[in-house]
């Protein structure tokens, strides 16, 4: 039976002409699916429904959500977060539950970054959290690194570039905590299979998103952060140097830390769509 799905031409051109067309037709599509973004049952005969498909170095997954959650599109995504979504899928063993991110809130993520001074690579430590803006909580993630930013390309003694370098990209400085960033365009937040897994800037050379900030694994984010996140369709991206935020234990200790940090000068933003799920 054919099913109500969209398959957007990037996908198409990933797949092949012969593959989309037996998904439209209903040959290879489910029925009912769990959505990879709101993680809510999912009918495509009943309701349009978006192909997702992940793609890594050597691996490749197709994933499937509602098209009023995220639109068909293809996402680049690091080989070893994508074989473990495969594994999740079909059921094989997981890490340890000792060597896995607890799902705390706000949570604390450590994971790829930016080059630090002077030519080693820093460590950016991203904090979910829900921020009170008006009388509205947004889901947000607070980026701050584990040491001073170097200007790719320099020798890292001109002090901490972080701030600047994101500005360069499009965040604005914070002055207060108190309105919602402007949407950066091109650039993203990651959520696959009800997980966190990377923040996507545009590629170079007109290349797509590439990963500035890169999980080592999958990471869980609350039921709550990705419900807020479900509803306005895109996240609170903020930023500050080493220092300003700190790994802080509960949500009112981090928006104390961000009011400072935004009061001292030392924290910028900027709102990102959901890519993927």
């Amino acid at each position: 039976m054919p099913r109500m799905l969209d398959v957007s031409e990037d996908v198409r051109a990933e797949i092949g002409d012969e593959e989309a067309d037996r998904l439209l037709a209903g040959e290879n599509a489910p029925g009912n699916y769990d959505c990879t973004s709101c993680r809510t049952p999912g009918d495509s005969e009943q309701e349009r429904t978006s192909t997702v498909l992940f793609v890594g170095e050597e691996t490749a997954v197709l994933a499937f959500a509602h098209a009023s959650c995220i639109p068909s599109q293809v996402v680049q995504v690091a080989e070893e977060q994508l074989k473990g979504a495969v594994r999740s899928i079909t059921g094989e063993a997981a890490a340890p539950a000792a060597h896995r991110p607890q799902a705390v809130h706000p949570g604390h993520h450590p994971g790829h970054g930016m080059p630090a001074a002077p030519q080693e690579q820093a460590v950016l430590g991203v904090t979910s959290g829900l921020v009170l803006i008006g009388d509205e909580l947004h889901p947000a993630l607070v980026v701050e690194p584990t040491a001073p930013i170097a200007r790719p390309g320099s020798l890292g003694e001109g002090g901490d570039d972080f701030l600047p370098l994101l500005i360069e990209q499009g965040f604005l400085p914070v002055s207060a905590v108190d309105q919602l960033p402007p949407v950066l365009h091109g650039w993203s937040v990651l959520l696959a299979m009800g997980q966190l897994h990377a923040v996507l800037q545009p590629g170079t050379g007109g290349s797509g998103q590439a990963a500035w900030w890169q999980a080592h694994q999958p990471l869980q984010v609350t039921d709550g952060w990705r419900t807020a996140a479900n509803k306005s369709h895109k996240v609170l991206v903020f930023a500050a140097p080493v220092g300003s935020i700190g790994q802080q234990p509960r949500e009112d200790l981090l928006r104390d830390a961000l009011d400072k940090a935004a009061a001292n000068g030392r924290l910028v933003a900027a709102a990102m769509p959901l890519a993927g799920t």
